[in-house]
């Protein structure tokens, strides 16, 4: 670690810095939003940034620091002090809320989404609110009503999404870390597309409260950071019960972090010895751009290196998913769109795309919605079948590296497929069954860019596949390369 503030530091860094008084939180506050200034034009990665409001808690938070220290008490958490961004769709008391929407643009909330304040509480600084696709129902994060979202590594292309804002905006040092949403993706696609680290935890760890749904039975809430440590730090936060969100769980929430330093602490030649990795060559691997096959398999041979056991299974009922996965989505934001009083009273004001699907909920019958969630309860059962002969099931995050900004369809072994039912093919099963899945970097193309590693596991068991992915980490350098912005 640098004793000079990096816009690059991962969390821990950062914290280390501050608490040595190396760095202030004002200092380092400043350092992200002279960033966000120069560099969010041309990437636009935020839909509100909030100056005034950062360096109000930066302010605060450099007090309080002074205070600990010349009362010699124990710092503040780990993230007091750390500058962070949130996805628009995330509740925020007096700061402008949007959904990516025309409908929402000017929505101011009444209170904190129960993740907002949980951030709050530990002292985080609140950059600003992060671009998204409209109403988070895509994958490209190219938004009519606030602009494509463009990716670092090539600004011509997509950063993924929906959650493409928080992606780009760590990518490019423009915030230490964010807080996204997964309905069927939308963590796992952009941090793929951007090369950082996002989880997308079991069904229930995490309070969707206080986030505008879209659908209510595949959301979840979770983190994007530059580092798998830092994904640890901010689950162990997030997670737990909240009596405001009935689908929340009581299940313990561990103690991420502390597991995943003791187990970077052990000195292993084999750090993953004994793991078993499971590859279903029938759904994951079967239709993949090549250059992203050649780099997610070197990624394999290289968690087998680690240790890792790679065993081949079969989840036949995969292939048979992706329409009744679409049946619940569309009838559910349906349902959303219409209680809220939005669609079809405002319908001028959606995206043709969103308007479309919208149109598309209101086709599906009551029956097929009940045969999707039977479809459901059989796919989650072959899921966990499986997890008794695996601890994580392993894939590419997305089958393509990201596509240019406009680009409807793509060429997958000669092949074509739509550039949403490409992306969202890889990572909406997990939506389906709930359990928990990680992306991480994994190398790039011959043309540079980002490619993701997935990693599916067991329900509230998010240790593992944290454990599996800082060992990853640990071997390589991935997280260690950064754009070049001009």
């Amino acid at each position: 670690m640098s004793d000079d503030p990096s816009p690059f530091a991962t969390i821990d860094d950062l914290a280390a810095l501050l608490r040595a008084r190396k760095i202030s939180p004002t200092e380092l506050t400043a350092l992200f939003l002279q960033r966000i200034e120069r560099h969010n034009p041309k990437l636009n990665a935020f839909i509100t940034v909030t100056p005034e409001h950062a360096m109000a808690q930066a302010r605060f938070a450099e007090r309080e620091l002074a205070r600990s220290h010349a009362k010699s008490r124990r710092a503040p958490g780990a993230l007091f002090g750390i500058p962070i961004a949130l996805k628009d769709n995330i509740w925020t008391r007096g700061i402008r809320t949007t959904a990516g929407s025309k409908i929402l643009s000017d929505f101011v909330p009444p209170e904190n989404a129960t993740v907002a304040q949980k951030l709050e509480r530990t002292g985080a600084i609140l950059l600003g609110k992060t671009n998204m696709h409209e109403f988070a129902y895509g994958v490209t994060n190219v938004n009519v009503h606030f602009g494509a979202a463009h990716n670092p590594w090539a600004p011509g292309r997509i950063t993924g999404g929906s959650s493409g804002g928080s992606a780009a905006a760590i990518a490019a040092g423009l915030c230490a870390a964010s807080v996204g949403t997964d309905t069927g993706g939308s963590i796992r696609i952009p941090s793929a597309m951007c090369g950082v680290a996002g989880i997308k935890p079991t069904f229930g760890r995490v309070s969707c409260y206080g986030v505008v749904p879209l659908a209510p039975t595949f959301d979840h809430v979770g983190p994007l950071a530059r580092s798998v440590m830092d994904l640890a730090i901010l689950l162990g936060i997030l997670a737990g019960r909240d009596a405001c969100d009935s689908s929340t769980s009581a299940k313990r929430v561990e103690d991420f972090a502390g597991a995943m330093r003791a187990f970077r602490d052990k000195k292993r030649r084999k750090p993953l010895a004994g793991i078993r990795l499971g590859r279903a060559r029938n759904y994951f691997w079967s239709k993949l751009d090549l250059e992203v096959r050649a780099v997610t398999e070197a990624a394999v041979a290289g968690l087998q290196g680690l240790g890792a056991i790679l065993r081949e299974i079969s989840l036949p009922l995969l292939d048979g998913s992706v329409g009744p996965s679409t049946q619940i989505a569309l009838a559910e934001a349906r349902h959303y769109h219409e209680s809220a009083g939005y669609f079809p009273a405002r319908a001028a004001d959606y995206s043709e795309e969103v308007r479309k699907r919208l149109e598309l909920g209101g086709n599906v019958r009551a029956t097929e919605y009940l045969a999707a969630l039977d479809a459901q309860k059989k796919v989650r059962a072959e899921m966990e079948a499986a997890f008794e002969e695996v601890d994580a099931i392993v894939a590419p995050t997305v089958p393509i590296p990201a596509p240019p900004i406009g680009a409807e369809s793509v060429h997958i072994g000669g092949e074509e497929e739509t550039v949403r039912s490409a992306l969202v093919r890889m990572n909406r099963p997990a939506n389906l069954t709930g359990h928990p899945a990680i992306s991480i970097p994994c190398g790039f193309t011959s043309a540079g860019l980002p490619v993701g590693l997935q990693l599916i596991g067991r329900a509230f068991d998010e240790m593992t596949l944290l454990r599996i992915a800082l060992a990853y980490e640990r071997s390589n350098d991935w997280p260690a390369r950064h754009p070049k912005l001009d």
